[in-house]
């Protein structure tokens, strides 16, 4: 009998725990810088930097300033050749660019599409002491679909020494994939990221992010909060706010904007890798009307009212007699002590009557205890 008293005592103790709006979209930010290691050839080296050096930070960063080149991309040069070392600028177009999966991004700056044999063309200006007369430069760019990794091989025709030779320089697409949860809300959504560098899983990047909507454009039209995230040293990333845009009609779960940080890279000396772009593709659509949850409307969701619980003893079993929300979902645990936290799964079900009787075997041994989750 003092068994029973303790399992009727325990079922007053029941509680229930509500838990719904948290929603989980994919997201991809890449650099738009690249990464670039020394290039060599017979007799010179070549390295890029944005940030002087040694040690060169090897970034390739878009200029967003058009000449007889285009909107070439460009860098601080150091450069070793036949005996002469000097420092200078050099500027390259990248691949003319192709969207073969139609998912709306260059396909070169996405590592599961690949480039092979691409040639581009750039120059570079008369260097710091003239020991090099400035020229043009040729540059192949190769690198097999799926890897993060390629080959750039830059040739420079200088107008002083003629034909400098053919630098071959790896290179690296910075990018980083994974889940981000959101909770939406009628004038903005609160998210967090958990993306993995492509290619070196153990690089992250982690944090919030909130969306303010356009009061004009809600469903279309976002500006995010400037925030921090975190990489895997800990080291803090923190940005300003940018326009996102859902991508209508070409793909239209998919938002884009541009994430600038204040240093994309903290290892380094100075600011650099700053440019990055955001690509969220939510495909939850709860009420089917062709806007994803990331922006549309919040459901109008009423959480369940307080299960009242009550607790009999039949002949072979335990009968528990819960009063809830007809159409919730319910959960029951259990667990041996109250001063434990590992509580374990008995049932599932869906509330259809009011009251519901549900069965639970008697306990043997030790006292048990159970409550109900209701969501």
């Amino acid at each position: 009998m003092k068994r029973f008293l303790i399992l009727l005592t325990a079922g007053w103790l029941l509680y229930p725990i509500t838990n719904y709006g948290t929603e989980t979209a994919q997201a991809r930010v890449y650099c738009m810088s690249l990464r670039f290691q020394q290039g060599t050839t017979y007799g010179g080296t070549l390295n890029l930097s944005t940030i002087g050096g040694p040690p060169y930070n090897g970034e390739l960063v878009p200029t967003f300033s058009s000449d007889s080149l285009g909107d070439p991309w460009g860098s601080g040069l150091a450069l070793v050749w036949s005996g002469y070392t000097d420092s200078g600028s050099i500027y390259v177009n990248l691949p003319l660019g192709t969207d073969a999966n139609n998912d709306g991004y260059d396909d070169f700056f996405e590592v599961s599409q690949g480039v092979t044999n691409e040639v581009s063309t750039g120059s570079y200006p008369a260097t710091d002491n003239g020991n090099f007369g400035g020229g043009s430069v040729t540059a192949t760019w190769n690198r097999a679909a799926g890897s993060a990794s390629g080959t750039c091989a830059l040739y420079l025709y200088d107008d002083l020494w003629g034909s400098l030779g053919t630098f071959t320089c790896p290179f690296t697409l910075i990018e980083y994939t994974g889940p981000l949860t959101y909770t939406p809300g009628s004038n903005s959504v609160s998210a967090a990221v958990n993306l993995a560098q492509t290619g070196n899983s153990g690089n992250t990047l982690q944090g919030p992010i909130v969306f303010d909507k356009s009061s004009t454009d809600p469903f279309n039209t976002l500006t995010n909060q400037p925030g921090v995230w975190t990489n895997a040293s800990s080291q803090i990333l923190s940005f300003e706010n940018e326009i996102f845009s859902r991508q209508i009609p070409t793909w239209p779960t998919n938002y884009a904007g541009y994430v600038y940080f204040a240093d994309g890279d903290p290892s380094t000396a100075a600011s650099d890798y700053q440019l990055w772009v955001l690509s969220i593709n939510d495909t939850n659509d709860a009420n089917a009307n062709g806007i994803p949850d990331f922006s549309d409307n919040p459901a109008s969701v009423t959480p369940p009212r307080t299960p009242q619980l009550s607790l009999a003893r039949g002949s072979t079993n335990l009968l528990l007699t819960i009063s809830g929300t007809v159409g919730h979902s319910n959960q029951i645990q259990q667990i041996t002590s109250l001063n434990s936290t590992n509580w374990q799964v008995a049932q599932s079900f869906l509330q259809t009557n009011d009251p519901q009787v549900v069965s639970l075997p008697l306990p043997s041994g030790s006292p048990k205890f159970w409550r109900v989750v209701a969501w």
